[in-house]
């Protein structure tokens, strides 16, 4: 067309514009062929793990704000030490004693049923404490470690320990709200699974006991308690948790539309023996957890609570590892966790500190230890850990839960001794509503205070599900120390896809602790990919 143009006339300066126009132009003239778009390719799961690992090293360095952001949305796994009272936040307290009608002693700051319709001269209804502010705070300062300052005759150990008989008293029948906050909680951080400790109602079986009377023959005695009706006990136990998960799920909306995120945290319970009580009601209380965690699979296994430098618990530790090395070989499914070590130097008798640890796994047939402070105070402490890390008995760790009770932190915190040595370690709250923590707070607190990398948690994280009491096989290869880094064989190159093929669907299928384990991963692999 131009060509034809430039003949038939005189060319013409706006002839010469519109050539140049057109040469310079892209487009103008011609039509160039579409850009090539490359595809993006995929980063390999090494590549994802360093790009997460970097931005957790740029996190910490940043400071602690970004550094909880990006523990916040780490997956977490499980919370394996979580007494279920403990975790409730003070605030819930209050609000609960409202509702059951309680009264509040303002100079004991500790719930009390009112006398008749009325509260005692002395006190005030519970209702009445969210409209007085002073009161308000009080409460939750003795109800947890907020504003905590130690001072003579009021340790942290002390404080710590007197909470739970200041907020106690509110009806069991608030069980599926307790459930739903721990719950929402823990769906908010990307936990996935709880064994919560909980005490169920073991009066009866108490009363049984010492009616019966104390029998040094446990096998002998375990069979009088049966022929008696202990048993008689586990329906109602049963119906509690029953009625509390149902409450639960009502409250989280789980199977409708509007399912909450923390309908996915799976919740299972350890057995709460109090350790210190009379021998007739421990070994009562042993039997009907061991009988009830026989009879319900919610119920996973059992612990001895209570302080462990308690008199009774010092005096009579020896005697409650003997009872359950007895009762387990009854019950050998039954899994075991136990606080042992929860002790720092001082708060005993030297010899006090040399022997819970080893009796706790030798004899107490213990899966796993809750805190395990004291080890280095054990006898032969090496052989001890050496012993613990063949049998793969692992460590619940609640660091801010020790250091506020027993003034150990930092470098005089075992944590890393016991990774030195290949005992398997996992992070835990204790009691996350008393200490006024989360998790994520647990997982900060390591970073900033261990030389730990990105890698170092996530094998925390799968350590946390590993050693939980679920039914089934690991998608691990088993090793001493363990790795956690190799799937077995039939899982090989799957971790972290939406669902399993071939064998390995077959295994997951079967296994409810491979289940929570195959979850992970996949939320490991969607977490990493968003760095």
């Amino acid at each position: 067309m131009i060509q034809r143009f430039m003949i038939r006339s005189h060319p013409s300066p706006l002839l010469f514009t519109l050539i140049a126009f057109l040469m310079v132009v892209p487009g103008a003239h011609a039509q160039k062929p579409a850009a090539r778009v490359e595809k993006p390719q995929p980063v390999s799961a090494a590549a994802a793990e360093a790009r997460a690992a970097k931005a957790f090293e740029e996190a910490r360095k940043t400071g602690l704000p970004a550094l909880r952001a990006f523990l916040y949305s780490m997956p977490k796994g499980a919370d394996l030490h979580n007494h279920l009272s403990g975790a409730i936040y003070a605030e819930s307290w209050i609000r609960v004693a409202g509702e059951d009608h309680l009264c509040i002693n303002t100079q004991t700051l500790s719930f009390d049923k009112p006398n008749g319709d009325a509260c005692k001269p002395d006190e005030v209804s519970a209702s009445s404490a969210p409209l007085n502010q002073h009161l308000y705070d009080r409460l939750i300062d003795a109800f947890s470690m907020r504003t905590f300052v130690p001072k003579t005759a009021d340790s942290g150990h002390d404080h710590f320990f007197e909470t739970f008989d200041r907020f106690g008293g509110t009806s069991k029948a608030h069980m599926g709200e307790w459930l739903d906050e721990v719950a929402t909680r823990a769906a908010a951080q990307n936990e996935q699974y709880l064994e919560l400790m909980d005490t169920p109602d073991f009066s009866q079986a108490a009363a049984l006991a010492g009616q019966i009377g104390f029998d040094s023959d446990f096998a002998q005695y375990r069979q009088k308690l049966l022929d008696a009706g202990i048993k008689d006990n586990i329906p109602a136990i049963r119906a509690t948790l029953d009625q509390a998960e149902a409450d639960r799920k009502q409250r989280e909306h789980c199977g409708e539309v509007d399912a909450q995120p923390a309908c996915k945290v799976e919740i299972r319970f350890i057995y709460q023996v109090l350790r210190g009580l009379p021998p007739t009601a421990v070994f009562a209380q042993m039997l009907l957890g061991f009988e009830a965690a026989s009879a319900d699979t919610d119920i996973v296994g059992m612990n001895l609570v209570q302080p462990e430098d308690g008199y009774i618990a010092m005096r009579d530790y020896r005697l409650q590892m003997q009872m359950l090395d007895t009762l387990h070989s009854f019950y050998p499914s039954v899994h075991i966790t136990l606080h042992a070590g929860e002790l720092a130097f001082g708060m005993v008798p030297p010899e006090g500190l040399t022997f819970h640890i080893r009796l706790a796994v030798e004899q107490g047939q213990a899966e796993r230890i809750g805190h395990g402070v004291d080890i280095m105070y054990e006898d032969h402490p090496y052989d001890l850990l050496k012993e613990m890390a063949s049998k793969h008995v692992m460590v619940e760790i609640c660091l801010t839960s020790n250091d506020v009770i027993l003034n150990v932190k930092g470098n005089d915190h075992p944590f890393m001794i016991y990774r030195k040595y290949g005992v398997p370690v996992a992070l835990a709250t204790d009691d996350e509503g008393v200490s006024r923590i989360d998790l994520t707070h647990e997982y900060v607190r390591a970073a900033e205070t261990y030389p730990l990398s990105y890698t170092d948690l996530k094998k925390m994280v799968r350590t946390s599900l590993e050693h939980a009491f679920l039914p089934g096989a690991s998608i691990w290869q088993s090793t001493t120390p363990e790795a956690l880094d190799k799937p077995v064989p039939a899982c090989a190159g799957q971790l972290g896809q939406e669902t399993p093929t071939g064998d390995c669907a077959q295994l997951i299928a079967g296994s409810e602790k491979a289940q929570q384990q195959w979850e992970l991963e996949r939320r490991f692999k969607e977490f990493e990919a968003s760095f």
